[in-house]
C-alpha cells in the first residue's frame, strides 16, 4: 500500500490529526538533521579538509542524495522500524500515542543538542515509539521482539565493528603511506576525506532518513484510520520531502556537536580522520545490507575512538567519551520512559 501526493494534500487539511502528525514527525527530522547530521562532517572540520560552511552544504546535499536513491534501492530499514512496535487497535488512539512519542524524542534530541551531546537520535526514536507502544497496549505485546532484536544488532555492530575497524584502518593507512612526505601525504588525505565524509553524510541519509519515513507511514495509515496496514511502498514525494527538511536541519544547526566529536574528543590529523570516515561508510554500508537499524552517531563516533586508541590510548578524551557513553546508556530507558509517560498523559488527555 501507498500513498499519493494529491491525496496525501487533499487530506492534509481537512483531517487535523493527519496535520498534527505530519508536523511532528518533519520537527524530527528537522531535530535529526542539526544533532545527528554534523556527525558525518565533523573529523572533515577538525582536519581543516573543509570549513565549516562548505562542510553543512555537503552534509545537507549528501543527506539529501542518501534518503532518496537508497530509500528507492531498499526501503529494509523503513520496514524494519515500521514492524517493530505494534500500534494497532482503535487508530485514534494510536496516532496520540505516535504523535506524544515523536514529541517526547523531539525534546530528548533538542536537550542533548543544547548541551553538545551527540545522542543517538536512531535509538532516541526507537525508544520513544518502543515506551509510546507498550503504554497504548498496557505492556510488552507492543513490541515485537522479532524485529526489534535487529536494534541489537546494530548496537553491536556500530560500535565493536566500528571501533574494531577503526583502529585496523589507520593502522594499515600508515603503514601503506611511511614513505610519502607529511606534506604531500596530508594534502592526499585532505582530499581523500572530503570524498569520505561525503560517504558518511550520504549514509546517513540512508539510515536516518528511512527511520523517519518508517514512523511517517505509520503516522498518515492511522490518521486514515488504518491500523492494520502491514505492507506499504514509500512514495517518491514522502523521499523528497524527508531528504529537504533533513537538509534544512543540516544547513541551520550543528556546530556544538561537530565540536564535541570531531575537536574535542580526539585531536586528528587528516589520514585519522580518513580512516574514522571510511570506516564508518563500511559499517553502515553493512548495516544497511543486512536491513539493520545502526546508529550513525555510535558508528562514527566509536570508529573515531577505535583510530585514536590506534595511536595511543592517551590521545582520546576519555571524559568526552563517558559523557556520550552515559549518554547512549540513558537514551533506551529516559528516551523510552519518556516517550511511555507523554503518550500516557496525551492518551488521558485526548
Amino acid at each position: 500500500m501507498t500513498v499519493g501526493f494529491g491525496e496525501f494534500l487533499g487530506a492534509l487539511f481537512t483531517n487535523p490529526p493527519l496535520l498534527v502528525t505530519v508536523i511532528v514527525t518533519l520537527g524530527v527530522v528537522l531535530v535529526n538533521g542539526w544533532t545527528d547530521a554534523p556527525n558525518a562532517i565533523a573529523t572533515c572540520v577538525s582536519t581543516r579538509a573543509m570549513g565549516v560552511r562548505a562542510a553543512i552544504v555537503m552534509a545537507a546535499v549528501f543527506n539529501f542524495l542518501g534518503v532518496f536513491v537508497m530509500t528507492a534501492i531498499s526501503a529494509g530499514v523503513a520496514e524494519t522500524i515500521y514492524k517493530m512496535v505494534d500500534f494497532g487497535g482503535n487508530s485514534d488512539t494510536a496516532l496520540v500515542a505516535l504523535c506524544a512519542a515523536l514529541l517526547a524524542i523531539v525534546i530528548w534530541a533538542t536537550a542533548a543538542w543544547w548541551f553538545g551531546i551527540p545522542t543517538s537520535e536512531s535509538h532516541a526514536l526507537i525508544a520513544g515509539i518502543s515506551g509510546a507502544a507498550i503504554a497504548l497496549q498496557g505492556g510488552l505485546d507492543g513490541i515485537n521482539g522479532s524485529e526489534w532484536v535487529k536494534v541489537v544488532y546494530g548496537l553491536g555492530l556500530s560500535t565493536l565493528l566500528g571501533f574494531g575497524l577503526g583502529f585496523v584502518a589507520v593502522r594499515l593507512i600508515e603503514a601503506g603511506a611511511s614513505q610519502l612526505h607529511r606534506a604531500a601525504a596530508n594534502s592526499v588525505f585532505r582530499r581523500s576525506q572530503v570524498a569520505a565524509g561525503a560517504g558518511m553524510a550520504f549514509m546517513h541519509g540512508a539510515q536516518d532518513g528511512q527511520k523517519f519515513m518508517g514512523v511517517f507511514m505509520l503516522g498518515v495509515f492511522l490518521a486514515r484510520g488504518q491500523a492494520d496496514v502491514h505492507e506499504f511502498v514509500i512514495p517518491v514525494w514522502l523521499m523528497l520531502l524527508c531528504s529537504l527538511t533533513m537538509a534544512v536541519g543540516t544547513s541551520i544547526g550543528g556546530y556544538r556537536i561537530i565540536k564535541s566529536v570531531g575537536m574535542d574528543m580526539v585531536k586528528l590529523t587528516p589520514h585519522q580522520g580518513f580512516a574514522a570516515d571510511l570506516t564508518s561508510v563500511v559499517c553502515l554500508v553493512l548495516a544497511s545490507a543486512l536491513k539493520l537499524p545502526v546508529s550513525t552517531t555510535h558508528t562514527k563516533t566509536t570508529a573515531i575512538i577505535g583510530v585514536g586508541a590506534a595511536k595511543r590510548v592517551r590521545a582520546v578524551n576519555w571524559s568526552i567519551v563517558k559523557d556520550m557513553v552515559l549518554a547512549w546508556v540513558l537514551t533506551f530507558p529516559g528516551c523510552g520512559a519518556l516517550g511511555f509517560v507523554t503518550a500516557w498523559v496525551f492518551m488521558k488527555i485526548f
